[in-house]
């Protein structure tokens, strides 16, 4: 699309319509005259992606101040950072970055004050393209079971070390994606959750049909996959989603079945020390694991967070949409009793038992945490832990751990670790590690909060950071941030690349907590979905009024950007008011709503936008979805000058979450080295040291 900022014509490529494909969606007609895009091993869609590239390369080599924002980012991300410890046995482990690695390093230690140790190091694979997405160790610290991806995918391989001497043994784990690892207590093995290979012999990040039939096993060391025990498999219902867990004793099989990405969840456990000769004893046979089934619809989520015997604490939306803690006999499931009821406007977002009889709960009110130290049988408040506004993340405490850590960071801090005894009488927060950013001073810049009125009269926050001080005159470049769903917060966070347009292009930077996230429970969630998801997209178009009408910036210096169903919603609102903006990024978006249900696991997001396969959700869809809504601007406005604004699509080629194929199709319709090179050449914003 082209953007009076650009001074060279864009000379698009030919791309083949095929006017033959045609579906009818109850009655209606609709065109996909791109669907030969969906193949990415095609000739004809690599092609494609090779004229995209060069156009924008085109465009890039225009941004002038490109290569100083490089600079600048590179030299503001080159600082160590330091990840959360956590403790196995009498070893503690945490994860470093020196600056510009690619990839964090996993470091072992023997004491908190020890030389730390390289255990794992990523980047000596593929250059740092296999990333460590998944880790676990056993309960004695021998053994280290990882999985890498390769090329960004999400498939996951499992491997194994021993740790004594960083040996690799021959286990080797495929076909596993979203599954976390589990030790018995007992360390001959670990549960892990399983899709069974594809057959199309594609690699595993060119897997474009969806991800059906996860399946529960156990996998022994040192014996080959196929021989892994199968628990749980439910090929009935094939899109039923997997997570299991362990209780902290070792006892119990906890198993939670999703069937979309809504906040809801069956519950199954299974007491593995009543197997009469032990999971041995299920090697070579057929039957899967005899569970007990606690809860057996989809009617609120359920995460056990403590257990004493068979008597356990959960976190709960169950008539609590903001959530709160039960406890529940297993032996007597009807009985649920309240441990700290729902806040009347606060998130309880999390809890952790910890320090063996308390709890570290976590709430979100408006959107800034909260943290607080309970008694674990009565919930009662015993200490509220002094946290500046921002986020904590990383929490690792288990009931047997007096000490806890956890991470804290904001839009202008980067990451503090805090160490917190909780056998003190009077618990202190102490600095473990700290990051600093070179050439940074958060003094010079100020965080505030607002609280817009969208179209229909609701009130929502959006987090606003800039400069201390600005001339609200309508001047500054601005980026706006947004997601809107899934029930998905957009808590305060640092990014080094984001400061460097706060403090050489005088931006403005704002993230927008519309309806859909999860930032007030699910009712807040709700009040994005499905039918209801215009209002979101009525927020975010609100925000940029705001912002417009507040003096922050004017519309040909607004910048919306979003990722994944943030891009569905930037790339909805630049259809919807192509006049409020001047700059759009979509990234790794999902476009097309006619049809992303049918790769990957795209079916499991029909629980937020619905399914066209519905006829009832096929006249809100077909109403907002991207590609089905690029219109002539001039035609829907009083301004016969009207164009789009400048947008850049970005999408990985290996992304199997959200396929290649939605932002292909966009660009085939209207058509990073750096995605602020190109936001300041749109924005036509001005360098400043």
């Amino acid at each position: 699309m082209a953007s009076s900022a650009f001074s060279k014509p864009l000379n698009y490529p030919h791309v083949r319509r095929d006017d033959t494909v045609v579906d009818d969606y109850f009655g209606v007609k609709i065109a996909d005259p791109y669907r030969w895009l969906e193949d990415p091993e095609s000739e004809e869609t690599i092609e494609f992606i090779d004229n995209q590239v060069k156009i924008a390369d085109s465009v890039l080599e225009e941004c002038d101040l490109r290569d100083k924002i490089k600079k600048k980012i590179t030299d503001l991300v080159n600082f160590p950072r330091c990840g959360v410890p956590f403790k196995r046995a009498d070893k503690y482990f945490h994860f470093y970055n020196s600056g510009l690695q690619a990839q964090n390093v996993l470091h072992i230690q023997d004491d908190l004050d020890g030389k730390p140790e390289v255990l794992y190091d990523p980047n000596l694979k593929e250059g740092g393209r296999s990333g460590l997405h998944q880790y676990s160790v056993s309960e004695d610290a021998k053994y280290f079971a990882f999985g890498i991806n390769s090329g960004f995918s999400e498939w996951l391989t499992i491997k194994v070390m021993r740790i004594e001497d960083r040996s690799v043994l021959p286990d080797s784990l495929s076909w596993v994606k979203f599954s976390g690892i589990h030790w018995t207590h007992d360390t001959k093995g670990f549960f892990y959750c399983p899709y069974p290979p594809a057959t199309e012999g594609l690699e595993p990040g060119m897997k474009t049909n969806s991800s059906f039939n996860q399946e529960l096993r156990y996998h022994f060391l040192g014996t080959d996959q196929s021989e892994d025990i199968l628990c749980w498999r439910d090929p009935e219902n094939p899109e039923h989603h997997l997570k299991t867990d362990l209780s902290a004793d070792g006892k119990y099989l906890l198993l939670y079945i999703s069937e979309g990405c809504d906040a809801s969840n069956k519950f199954y456990y299974m007491d593995i020390t009543t197997l009469p000769n032990g999971l041995e004893g299920l090697r070579g046979g057929k039957d899967m694991l005899p569970f007990t089934r606690v809860i057996d619809n989809f009617a609120a989520t359920c995460t056990a967070i403590a257990n004493n015997g068979s008597v356990f604490t959960f976190l709960t939306n169950k008539d609590a949409p903001r959530n709160k803690i039960v406890r529940v006999d297993l032996n007597n499931p009807d009985i649920w009793t309240d441990v700290i009821p729902e806040s009347e406007k606060d998130l309880l977002e999390s809890a952790h038992a910890v320090n063996g009889n308390q709890l570290l709960v976590r709430y979100l009110s408006d959107v800034k945490h909260i943290l607080e130290v309970r008694d674990l049988e009565s919930g009662s408040l015993l200490h509220r832990l002094p946290v500046d506004i921002g986020t904590i993340d990383g929490i690792t405490a288990r009931p047997q751990d007096s000490v806890v850590f956890f991470k804290f960071t904001s839009f202008l801090t980067p990451t503090i670790i805090y160490q917190c005894d909780l056998k003190e009488d009077s618990p202190q927060l102490k600095i473990f590690r700290e990051s600093a950013v070179p050439e940074f001073d958060r003094t010079d810049f100020e965080i505030n909060q607002a609280f817009v009125t969208s179209k229909d009269g609701t009130k929502f926050p959006m987090f606003i950071v800039a400069r201390k001080g600005i001339s609200l005159d309508g001047s500054h470049p601005c980026e706006l941030h947004g997601y809107g769903g899934f029930g998905i917060c957009m808590k305060p966070f640092f990014s080094a690349s984001r400061i460097v347009i706060l403090k050489h292009l005088d931006a403005v930077f704002c993230v927008a907590n519309i309806r859909g996230g999860g930032e007030y429970g699910e009712e807040w969630h709700q009040a994005g979905w499905l039918e209801k998801k215009q209002d979101v997209f009525d927020d975010f178009i609100s925000a940029a009024e705001y912002l417009v009408s507040s003096g922050y910036t004017q519309p040909q210096k607004l910048s919306i950007e979003g990722g994944s169903n943030g891009g569905l919603l930037v790339a909805a609102c630049v259809n919807q008011r192509p006049d409020l903006y001047g700059c759009v990024q979509a990234n790794c978006s999902v476009l097309d709503m006619l049809r992303f249900h049918k790769f990957t696991l795209g079916y499991l997001w029909t629980s937020d936008y619905g399914c066209s396969e519905k006829e009832e959700d096929f006249k809100w869809l077909v109403k907002y979805s991207p590609v089905h809504n690029v219109r002539r601007p001039w035609e829907h406005s009083k301004n016969p000058q009207l164009q789009y604004p400048a947008i850049m699509i970005l999408t990985a080629d290996h992304d199997d979450r959200v396929v290649p194929l939605h932002s292909f199709k966009l660009l085939a319709i209207d058509e990073a080295a750096d995605r602020y090179a190109f936001m300041a050449k749109a924005l036509r914003a001005t360098w400043t040291d």
